[in-house]
């Protein structure tokens, strides 16, 4: 305590000065209507700068609440897409579905949920994904899984009551119909294990004009991706000498190393198709069998 009197007393003038000062100020921004406005604009100037700088902290703080419900909002428009939804011919029968989209008897193709990657390798040649998802909440083997910006990242091929584990599109057994979007010609698209940011799309006829730059899309003709998302825009434009077609180097759309939020993607009629095409196929094969 003694020190601190001995403090006051030794600057007792400074701190005077400081006090009168401070009246001084007070008087001349209290009954001088210039410096009034004056002061007040440029406290307004500097709290703006501080609370703008104060909500910038605050907000990367809340970014990953904000990016959930941004990632929701975006779930529940993918699911009003019209893509997602087909009109059947009713030329011969009515049919009533369980979903229909309007009175139009358009019905749903593709049902979006959100889910949130827990867990992702991409320095392997067989890479997975793991999500917050599982057969709890919906979830089956075969969904497609694309990324919050709407590329292409996998199919789902184990789920457990909460968990999915998600093939990647970085797994060398990994296959995808993709399509040119200016031509529609669709080839496969595939990874050689190599460069995580590069996948290659195969079996592209050579007659069909393509260029640097060109984009990538999901094909109409996949059982599991919904036709017209991206999987990547065209950066090498090869000869492939064994199949006399093209071999199209692509830069894939999604960032493997920073995956967050994902939209797992139901076909609704994926089911119905694979048991149609598997039919099919028994029914040629025991034709072929019988004697002609």
């Amino acid at each position: 305590m003694r020190n601190v009197f001995l403090f006051i007393r030794r600057y007792i003038t400074f701190f005077t000065f400081l006090f009168l000062q401070a009246v001084a100020l007070w008087f001349l921004f209290s009954y001088n209507r210039f410096h009034r406005a004056k002061f007040l604009g440029l406290a307004n100037e500097v709290t703006g700068r501080i609370n703008t700088q104060y909500n910038k902290v605050e907000d990367y703080f809340s970014l990953k609440d904000e990016n959930k419900r941004v990632h929701r909002l975006n779930d529940s428009l993918l699911n009003l897409l019209r893509t997602n939804f087909l009109k059947r011919d009713t030329t011969v029968t009515m049919v009533k579905d369980s979903l229909p989209y309007d009175t139009a008897g358009h019905y749903r193709r593709y049902i979006f949920r959100p889910a949130t990657v827990v867990y992702n390798t991409v320095n392997s040649q067989k890479n997975f994904i793991q999500l917050n998802r599982g057969a709890a909440h919906g979830i089956r083997d075969n969904m497609a899984v694309i990324n919050s910006d709407g590329s292409v990242v996998g199919v789902v091929v184990n789920v457990s009551p909460n968990f999915s584990q998600v093939m990647s599109l970085l797994h060398v057994q990994n296959s995808v119909s993709a399509s040119l979007k200016k031509s529609g010609d669709f080839g496969t698209a595939e990874w050689d294990g190599k460069d995580p940011g590069y996948i290659w799309l195969k079996r592209i006829p050579k007659t069909v004009q393509v260029a640097k730059g060109d984009t990538v899309l999901t094909s109409p003709v996949s059982f599991n991706f919904p036709p017209g998302f991206m999987v990547g825009t065209v950066t090498d434009i090869q000869l492939d000498n064994t199949t006399g077609m093209y071999l199209l180097k692509l830069k894939t759309s999604a960032n493997f190393f920073n995956l967050q939020q994902v939209h797992v993607v139901e076909n609704v009629e994926r089911d119905e198709q694979i048991r149609l095409f598997e039919e099919t196929r028994k029914k040629i094969d025991e034709a072929k069998k019988k004697p002609n």
